[in-house]
């Protein structure tokens, strides 16, 4: 597949997987591989956790405002990439500044009042997190949003809580921001789903529980699967001659055996799920320009 149309085939792709699976590594390299091919990327993560500032390298965290990204690219020179952390309390500040409530909004943060609310109306927390997300993509910010989503399980509930609250809510602002959302993720040219997996049972099976409850409770488009820590040698010949119980036959059992674990369980995910896969190897290194080179190699081989 020609890279930069898999990359400009949605404006947003939010990336999901169960936890320890390397949602945030693949977004990462989801982001840099996109810059380094020219497209304006803003990298958005929702979780308070460090790891996309290791991979790209970053002096600071990531807070509410965007910022700038080095991508060195041999051919082109680099790229534009921007990140920033969005959460449901800085969104729900940014908004009320924006509707005139500034001088309020940072008493209300103060008192805990997001707490208050999301107990009251549960996933406003949700909506405000996607509706900040939707309100850049419509601001055209930049050609490609990319967002380390939450895990699989929160996700779900994420992605369908602006429905709950369109159906609760008789009108008002929240209707119609859950509106709006709702259009957004039913749009695939806008917004898409890309879900990680590891090639083991446990997250596969939560992968493809995942993928049938955002078709059926969301609506959402679903983007290539990806498979991480994918072993990229085959089984080991072990000679007849060699000790079975010394170190390197264990050894060489234990790789044989995972390679096998791995063949069953990819081709148990591929009799499920009729998407296309992007297999990424192990990666001993954090580097994001690692990351994204491996992800473009990947994009080649779609169909």
């Amino acid at each position: 597949m020609d890279q930069f149309t898999f990359f400009t085939a949605s404006r947003i792709v939010i990336v999901a997987g169960k936890g320890g699976v390397g949602k945030t590594t693949v977004s990462a390299g989801l982001a840099m591989a996109a810059a380094q091919l020219g497209l304006r990327v803003l990298f958005v993560e929702l979780d308070e956790k460090p790891g996309p500032e290791r991979i790209f390298g970053c002096a600071k965290p990531l807070g509410y405002d965007s910022i700038e990204i080095d991508v060195v690219d041999p051919q082109t020179g680099g790229g534009h990439l921007s990140a920033r952390r969005i959460t449901a309390q800085a969104a729900l500040s940014d908004y009320l500044d924006n509707h005139g409530l500034g001088r309020i909004s940072r008493r209300l943060m103060k008192s805990g009042i997001l707490d208050i609310v999301a107990t009251a109306a549960p996933g406003i927390d949700d909506l405000l997190v996607l509706g900040k997300i939707k309100a850049l993509e419509h601001e055209r910010v930049a050609d490609l949003i990319v967002v380390d989503g939450p895990a699989a399980g929160h996700a779900v509930s994420m992605l369908t809580a602006p429905r709950a609250l369109h159906q609760s809510v008789g009108g008002g602002p929240i209707r119609q921001q859950a509106e709006e959302i709702l259009e957004l993720l039913a749009d695939g040219a806008r917004c898409q789903i890309m879900l990680v997996t590891l090639p083991e049972t446990t997250p596969v099976n939560e992968l493809v529980e995942t993928a049938f409850a955002l078709e059926e409770e969301v609506g959402v488009q679903l983007g290539p699967l990806v498979i991480n820590n994918v072993e990229d040698h085959g089984e080991l010949f072990i000679s007849g001659s060699l000790n079975p119980q010394s170190a390197i036959v264990r050894a060489a059992q234990f790789h044989n055996s995972r390679i096998r674990l791995q063949s069953q369980e990819i081709a148990r995910l591929a009799k499920s799920l009729a998407l296309p896969t992007i297999a990424l190897p192990f990666f001993p290194t954090t580097s994001g320009g690692v990351i994204a080179s491996a992800v473009l190699g990947q994009i080649r081989l779609l169909a």
